[in-house]
């Protein structure tokens, strides 16, 4: 429990345990305070934070079902989204207030009724001009504050899911034929999964994996492994958005073992310039879907010390 399990920009600095305390804290908060059921649809629109991988676990601990969005749609995407998946609490990061703002506006009378609450987090270390007309509810520390304390539950208290079988996640698709299509998955799945991953990747408690977020947590999941790194008493490594220098500094810095992503990225890393490269201490495992990337890619990522596997997905199947 004391093992340090998540990094974040300069300040981010948490075990296990403060994880496992904080998750507790936002599920009883979202309970109490967001009147969240189970089977209740909880919508987030967040980047790679600490507070996407604590929803990953306390919205499941009251049986509700999380439904990421996806951070690149225009403000039509979020609207339909939110109006189609009935999601009675939206948390969303910061950044991304101006598009919300219009997709609410969207939204008409009876839909705004059903989103109860609206929920920001604001992440200390980036700062965004917020707009001025922009209404919420709360901020995400505020909710979290609202759970922590004196009332704080053991995790047996909470309601969970009625079976294996009930509903953990509702995924979009991009929409790139027309509006997205929504994707249910249960809690077996999503267990299965998780532990398909150890074994399709040699994972174990013994190699130390430390994950690298490279791979959007809104994208099925971010593949499950926001539930598969805490069952290898991993670390991970949380990185807002896409910065190939930034890709290096970590790794080199952090000890970096496993990253996932789409060819882009292999792409924009054996291209980097020069100067924003670091050699590798050790070798570094990556997993790339999508369009397979051109065999020149593999051979360059092979010789700068990366081991590149690449996989098929489907939201259908929560992702690879």
């Amino acid at each position: 429990p004391n093992k340090l399990a998540i990094i974040h920009g300069k300040s981010v600095r948490r075990t296990w345990r403060q994880y496992y305390d904080r998750v507790l804290a936002v599920a009883s908060a979202l309970k109490h305070t967001c009147k969240v059921t189970p089977n209740m649809k909880v919508a987030v629109m967040l980047n790679n934070t600490p507070e996407m991988l604590e929803m990953h676990f306390a919205s499941p601990l009251l049986g509700a079902c999380l439904c990421s969005i996806n951070t690149r749609l225009d403000p039509a995407g979020v609207a339909f989204i939110l109006q189609h998946s009935e999601a009675e609490v939206f948390i969303f990061d910061a950044e991304y207030d101006a598009v919300i703002e219009q997709a609410l506006n969207l939204l008409s009378s009876a839909d705004k009724r059903k989103l109860r609450f609206k929920i920001i987090a604001i992440d200390s270390e980036y700062h965004f001009e917020q707009s001025k007309t922009m209404q919420f509810d709360m901020s995400y520390e505020d909710l979290y504050n609202a759970g922590n304390g004196s009332a704080l539950m053991h995790w047996e208290q909470f309601e969970g899911p009625n079976n294996e079988w009930d509903d953990i996640a509702l995924n979009y698709t991009s929409g790139t034929t027309g509006n997205p299509k929504g994707v249910l998955l249960h809690h077996r799945g999503a267990y299965l999964n998780s532990i398909g991953n150890i074994m399709s990747w040699s994972l174990t408690t013994t190699n130390n994996c430390i994950m690298l977020w490279t791979l959007p947590m809104f994208h099925c999941n971010g593949w499950c492994y926001p539930w598969t790194i805490p069952m290898l008493n991993g670390r991970t490594i949380c990185l807002r958005n896409i910065d190939v220098t930034k890709i290096f500094e970590l790794i080199d810095k952090y000890d970096v073992t496993h990253f996932g992503g789409a060819p882009i990225v292999l792409n924009m890393i054996t291209n980097a310039p020069e100067v924003d490269r670091k050699k590798l201490k050790n070798k570094v495992y990556v997993l790339t879907a999508g369009a397979p990337p051109p065999s020149i890619i593999f051979k360059k990522m092979k010789a700068l010390g990366f081991e590149v596997m690449h996989v098929y997905g489907l939201t259908e199947t929560y992702g690879h």
